[in-house]
């Protein structure tokens, strides 16, 4: 396979998953204006080492702090052949963070973080909750703060909307996950 078809099979897997759960099961209530608009931009790291995302993810950092709000919201960095290990994942997380603060957009710009193996501390390993951070590769979300703001100055009691997509989740079970077909085609675990 050539880089040009993982990065279209990658993307496609990750459209899928914004659009069956994400969307679909209202995972985030924000999402759906955004991609119906198409102002997210889908990049893809096909480098296997944590440093060449470290690197995309400083130029894609940039380019969404310097973009017109009006054509691009936000991007969603997918790395389907790095950080196969969710600790690994996790762990890395702090260089992204670090990355931030250099670039001086800490306030401007966050990033969210997706894995296919996500899971919340201190939760059983099969528990559904953990569904709502599950993509099928490993996802950097670049957001803007003042769109966050905006999203939840609007939306009624945001802060109840993981209780709610905890309890979607423990109704939809494993087997309902499954349905929706939202898996990666890639082997990110090679």
């Amino acid at each position: 396979m050539n880089l040009l078809e993982s990065e279209r099979i990658a993307i496609e897997d990750t459209q899928k998953w914004l659009l069956n759960a994400v969307i679909g099961l209202n995972l985030c209530p924000f999402a759906k204006a955004v991609v119906v608009k198409d102002k997210v931009r889908y990049r893809v790291c096909l480098s296997s080492a944590s440093q060449g995302i470290l690197q995309m993810l400083a130029e894609e950092l940039q380019f969404l702090a310097s973009a017109d709000a009006s054509l691009v919201e936000t991007t969603l960095l997918i790395a389907p052949y790095a950080l196969p290990d969710f600790l690994d994942f996790n762990d890395f997380l702090g260089e992204c963070d670090t990355l931030l603060e250099s670039l001086g957009l800490v306030g401007e710009l966050q990033v969210a973080d997706f894995h296919p193996d996500y899971q919340f501390a201190g939760e059983p390993p099969n528990a559904m909750g953990h569904f709502t951070n599950r993509s099928p590769y490993p996802t950097l979300h670049l957001l803007r703060e003042s769109s966050l703001d905006e999203a939840v100055a609007v939306y009624p009691d945001a802060a109840l909307i993981f209780e709610r997509n905890i309890a979607s989740l423990e109704l939809l079970g494993a087997k309902g996950w499954a349905d929706l077909g939202v898996v990666a085609r890639l082997n990110h675990r090679a």
